[in-house]
């Protein structure tokens, strides 16, 4: 548990600040060793005072970088996928606006558009020459509103983790640094001495288990900010999209019922 914990906040320190060179990895490894055992002694760094620290801020360290790696993780992958989300809408909503017409569409794309495509004609298939066009246009609106909401409730999947991070991380960073400040306070009751150098190392421990708590949830507040303003103008964009769809619908049912009644008049 100790190597473990130790690997996961030193490592990529140690690589971040190293420059690109031609040694083996073995070198490499011993360097790391090395490092490792040098920041150890340090008892006042950031590396040393983790790996004096008592088990359970240890836990608590690591939870907190866990979920700072992890708040950082999504908000890369939301970001990719809701640019990606949105080129592929825009592309789509040009291309039917320029067709006025759902005759032809090609809703076997990915995306929401073509799922809303895909949607409005199987209501218009299913739809029997002598049911009435209105009820076709609220079937297939009812069915684009569900569309639309999946492809949103997709989109905004994860980012409530942000908002947890962000409301839980400081408070569990506190909780460590209470902890922390416990032992301290034993260790000065056995030692019997109130010395700042002795009880210091201690209590440094304590603060950076809240300065963790602080790394995780500021990120995490202003990612879910962002997104949630990302997302609220992506559900914009499908609400525009399923609109368009329904007014092709509409034309196209029009365009259908006007050349039945002229063949009828003929």
């Amino acid at each position: 548990m100790r190597i473990l914990s130790t690997l996961t906040v030193t490592l990529p320190l140690f690589f971040i600040a190293q420059t690109a060179t031609a040694e083996t990895l073995g070198e490499k490894w011993a360097r790391f060793n090395a490092y490792v055992a040098t920041a150890g002694q340090d008892h006042m760094s950031p590396i040393g005072m983790y790996m004096a620290a008592d088990v359970v801020v240890k836990s608590v360290m690591l939870a907190l970088i866990f979920a700072s790696l992890l708040t950082w993780a999504i908000f890369a992958a939301k970001l990719l996928s809701l640019g990606v989300a949105r080129l592929r809408l825009q592309q789509s909503y040009r291309q039917l606006d320029t067709d006025a017409t759902l005759r032809g569409a090609a809703p076997d794309g990915r995306g929401a558009m073509p799922a809303m495509i895909a949607a409005a004609l199987i209501e218009r298939d299913r739809a029997s020459a002598d049911m009435p066009r209105d009820g076709i246009k609220d079937r297939a609106e009812s069915a684009l509103s569900r569309v639309e909401a999946g492809a949103a409730r997709r989109m905004a999947a994860g980012t409530g983790l942000l908002a947890n991070v962000g409301a839980v991380a400081p408070f569990v960073g506190l909780f460590g640094t209470v902890w922390g400040i416990m032992n301290s306070f034993i260790s000065i009751a056995n030692t019997n001495t109130t010395n700042l150098a002795v009880v210091a190392p201690g209590i440094a421990e304590a603060l950076l288990a809240t300065a963790l708590g602080l790394v995780a949830a500021i990120p995490a507040v202003i990612f879910y900010n962002i997104l949630s303003r990302a997302i609220t103008g992506y559900r914009v964009m499908l609400t525009d999209a399923a609109t368009l769809v329904q007014r092709t619908l509409s034309r196209d049912l029009d365009r259908a019922f006007t050349a039945q009644s002229t063949v009828e008049v003929e």
